[in-house]
């Protein structure tokens, strides 16, 4: 095959690759639609979608920014929780139920400030245990600087749930000068993330004590509204932010590109994961750009904004392993391209699947 040949071989790969789209062919619910992969895109698209369509929903994004009288805007989000084990090295279910809807309000450029927290238990659950859960959020609320103001308790007979589970809706108010979204991103931007990939999905798989493998692995959940506060006061015309859970890093490019129909272009020699991380991923035989993440932003910035944004990151201790870890290219539209640390490339796509159910 001659040069021009492979290479029109390639971009009909490409072309073909770009026009997929995930559908639903299902009948029935699994644990890959919860995954935040294609087959969640799927589920979202031919369901959710069709019934609720509108303008604030049409996005997809991490929640909705909303206009109120007299010129304010308020993002607003909400999220479920259902954590196998519900305490594990680093967190717990209520360490995740005010950090994970906290910081899908901060990724809508949003200073949250209030929640709601909605409890389903079943019959028989310890009130020890229920206490521990809601101290855990309580401190969690405190951390992120948002208030509890609203909630509700529902008890389902014993076997009609996994012991506990909590969904939590967030408020928050957007300063007048942000401005985020897919539009505004250009070829020649960068892609930061605020630290090591992988760690909290790895946590909780190791909780799970279901493999014959330790390692001292803690999940990274926090919340993010700081990062966010000092990443706009250092890159002003930051472009786009999303904190890389369910689906990981991989999926969440795969997003941007999508919604961008520009390239996401990562370099595998700078993404930033912790040894252990990485070696726990290798023996399990699962790839840490799909592994979920509760205390990680990825950003995209202006190039000659990039510099000041990852110095801001860094001096924060939850950004201190911040790392610019690609661009944005013109070229292959709507693609997530790998460079990778053998000198070749390949293309990610979103998570199929899921090897790691229920970590959030």
């Amino acid at each position: 095959m001659t040069s021009d040949a492979r290479e029109a071989d390639v971009l009909e790969r490409i072309e073909a690759f770009r026009r997929r789209r995930p559908r639903l062919k299902d009948e029935i619910v699994t644990l890959a639609h919860g995954a935040g992969g294609k087959s969640s895109a799927a589920l979202i698209d031919a369901v959710f979608l069709e019934a609720f369509t509108n303008d604030a929903l049409a996005p997809l994004a991490d929640g909705a920014r909303i206009d109120v009288p007299g010129g304010d805007r308020l993002a607003f989000s909400t999220d479920s929780f259902v954590v196998k084990p519900r305490f594990f090295p680093g967190g717990s279910i209520g360490h995740l139920a005010v950090h994970g809807t906290v910081n899908d309000v901060a990724m809508m450029g949003a200073r949250p400030q209030w929640l709601s927290a909605a409890f389903v238990i079943e019959e028989g659950f310890a009130i020890a245990e229920l206490r521990d859960i809601v101290a855990d959020m309580a401190e969690a609320a405190r951390d992120a600087g948002v208030t509890i103001v609203a909630g509700d308790t529902k008890v389902v007979d014993r076997g009609a749930a996994d012991g506990v589970y909590i969904t939590t809706a967030g408020i928050g108010v957007v300063p007048a000068e942000r401005q985020l979204g897919p539009e505004l991103v250009r070829p020649g931007d960068v892609v930061l993330v605020s630290g090591t990939i992988a760690d909290h999905g790895m946590a909780v798989m190791l909780a799970r004590g279901d493999l014959t493998l330790e390692a001292d692995i803690r999940s990274d959940t926090a919340p993010l509204g700081g990062l966010v506060d000092a990443l706009f006061a250092a890159a002003p015309s930051t472009r786009w932010l999303r904190d890389p859970t369910r689906g990981g890093l991989g999926t969440v490019c795969n997003e941007l590109a999508k919604a961008t129909n520009l390239a996401v272009v990562l370099d595998e020699a700078r993404l930033p994961i912790d040894p252990a991380v990485n070696a726990a991923c290798e023996l399990l035989g699962i790839d840490p750009l799909y592994v979920a993440n509760e205390g990680k932003l990825v950003a995209v910035v202006a190039a000659d904004e990039a510099d000041a944004a990852l110095e801001a990151l860094r001096a924060d201790p939850r950004g201190g392993a911040a790392a610019a870890i690609g661009e944005i290219n013109a070229d292959p539209e709507g693609i997530v391209v790998l460079l990778t640390t053998f000198g070749g490339t390949r293309i990610v796509d979103m998570l199929v699947g899921d090897p790691l159910p229920r970590i959030c």
